[in-house]
């Protein structure tokens, strides 16, 4: 698939702020700066951004407890990401979500969630509201290997193939639900096999490969748009750092070996964009160097942005709650 230049290097550019938002993420809190824990997304950048690249800016996207690649796949702000994650009040959400809760409605981000395979039905619903209004939207939802074994994926696979919602289910399979190799817990090799249950198409796909991510998640937004349904896509892929932010603190002995990080460390998917682009003669290695700089400056400017922001008033507790 012939991308064009502009679009590799947006890729790239998403893929790089990703990476260094995360990895600032971590050394704030292992510094001890921001209170609490964070999951990131090291080394599964590619899956965010190839799939949130198909997507139109009217799309949405529901997340997960590891979402900060998704928010910022998606358009987030990384200075009101930051100030979320530090507690303070020009935070998404003013603070209150955290990591794990931040959402952005004008972008289409329905919101990241703390709870396993939460997001599902949330998308589920989306779609169907994009149906009902006839507006041509697709959602995207992303979701972990672990979320697949959970009632809410196959109750909403099976209503969303009865109804042919416009909805991609991007199952992104790292390999470990929290601490659990997923080979352990799951009854198939392939969760996308499980497709064949609602009889929709269902692909694999090289999770460390934007440009494979944007191929397949393109044709399914397409397909969507036609009206012909739900795709399930398998993003295998790897996260390069535990299932949480300061783990080693409360996590004894290991559940996965060096050698076995090192391999998939050496899929950077940041670094194969690089090599692929550069082979081909399209971008020139300074345009990424540019790209970098710019993105480490902007997440630069976004931690000095959520130091001097201000914390929210005790007054402000009970503010922007619904209560039944």
């Amino acid at each position: 698939m012939d991308v064009g230049k502009d679009l590799v290097l947006e890729m790239y550019r998403r893929m790089y702020r990703i990476r260094h938002f995360e990895q600032k993420i971590k050394d704030l809190i292992t510094g001890g700066e921001i209170p609490g824990f964070a999951h990131v997304s090291i080394g599964e950048e590619a899956t965010a951004v190839g799939v949130c690249a198909a997507l139109r800016p009217t799309d949405r996207i529901t997340s997960t407890h590891r979402g900060h690649g998704h928010l910022i796949a998606k358009g987030g702000d990384v200075a009101k990401m930051m100030a979320e994650i530090y507690g303070k009040r020009t935070g998404y959400c003013k603070g209150k979500g955290g990591s794990m809760h931040i959402a952005d409605f004008s972008l289409g981000i329905l919101g990241a969630n703390g709870i396993v395979g939460g997001g599902i039905p949330i998308a589920t619903g989306s779609a169907l509201a994009a149906r009902l209004r006839k507006t041509g939207d697709v959602t995207a939802c992303f979701f972990g290997d672990g979320a697949a074994n959970e009632g809410t994926f196959h109750e909403s696979l099976n209503l969303a193939a009865i109804w042919k919602l416009p909805v991609i289910y991007v199952c992104e399979n790292n390999g470990f639900g929290e601490f659990t190799p997923t080979s352990t817990a799951t009854s198939v090799k392939d969760i996308a096999v499980r497709a064949k249950g609602y009889d929709i198409p269902g692909y694999v796909v090289d999770g460390n490969n934007v440009l494979e991510v944007y191929r397949y998640a393109s044709e399914a937004a397409a397909r969507a748009r036609e009206g012909l349904g739900p795709t399930l896509l398998e993003c295998k892929t790897y996260r390069w750092e535990g299932h949480v932010v300061g783990e080693q603190a409360f996590v004894t002995g290991s559940y996965r070996t060096q050698e076995e990080v090192a391999q998939w460390k050496a899929r950077c998917p940041i670094i194969a964009l690089e090599k692929t682009v550069l082979e081909s003669g399209l971008i020139k290695r300074e345009e990424l160097e540019q790209i970098a700089n710019e993105a480490r400056a902007q997440v630069e400017a976004a931690v000095e942005f959520a130091r001097q922001s201000p914390l929210p008033q005790a007054a402000e507790a009970t503010e922007d709650l619904w209560v039944a």
